[in-house]
């Protein structure tokens, strides 16, 4: 049975249109061990056939762990979202847990903008990013009913496609509780950036980018 209805795929179909570079999924499961990696693979599948410009490439979490640890995967369902053909780049973007509800949005547009290799970032904050020289890892943490959610996980991936220092990962708060407990996620969104500083909400950019630098002198 088809998790996406026809009102919903012929939306995606004349969206897909659109789509520019090739976008590849992969994806990590292990479908007897894992709640949701069956209905997150069968996502992927529903997409992926929707454009010829999106392809899939499923693996196994265990059987194919040097290619996990490849892409730094330690957890599943994990989606990466990366550029098509055979050298696409790997920008650092990150679904673990599935995405859907309000997060099925973000999916959709990470798609979009992988394809047009636009982040739509603000000068300042691309200037920042420019002269970043520490790693950033950012993780989301979010739940599929939230609606403020997506904003901060799309805005988490459009810095990891601004700046090869920069991992964002989002997270489903309900399927990893031993990471909601480890950073105190009460309330989402919540960001962990660097393991060190928090972002609570839906900020906008530049209130992001006060907390980036934070950050950054942290680690520094």
């Amino acid at each position: 049975m088809s998790l996406l209805n026809q009102d919903t795929r012929n939306q995606l179909t004349e969206m897909f249109e659109a789509l520019q570079k090739p976008v590849k999924m992969v994806l990590f499961t292990q479908e007897f061990e894992c709640q949701y990696c069956q209905d997150t693979r069968q996502i992927a599948e529903e997409l992926a056939a929707l454009s010829d410009k999106i392809s899939l490439e499923v693996y196994d979490f265990v059987k194919d762990k040097a290619l996990a640890d490849q892409y730094g995967v330690d957890k599943i369902p994990a989606t990466v979202i990366l550029e098509g053909g055979k050298d696409g780049k790997d920008f650092g973007i990150r679904y673990y847990g599935i995405p859907s509800g309000y997060e099925f949005s973000s999916l959709i547009h990470d798609v979009m903008m992988v394809s047009e290799g636009d982040p739509q970032l603000s000068a300042e904050m691309m200037a920042w990013l420019a002269e970043l020289k520490t790693p950033v890892h950012l993780q989301v943490f979010v739940t599929p009913t939230c609606p403020y959610c997506p904003q901060a996980v799309l805005l988490a991936h459009r810095l990891a496609m601004a700046s090869d220092m920069v991992q964002a990962d989002m997270v489903e708060a309900t399927e990893f509780p031993h990471l909601s407990n480890k950073y105190q996620v009460m309330g989402v969104p919540r960001t962990v950036i660097n393991e060190t500083i928090f972002q609570e909400g839906a900020a906008p950019e530049l209130m992001l980018l006060g907390k980036l630098k934070e950050a950054v002198a942290v680690a520094a």
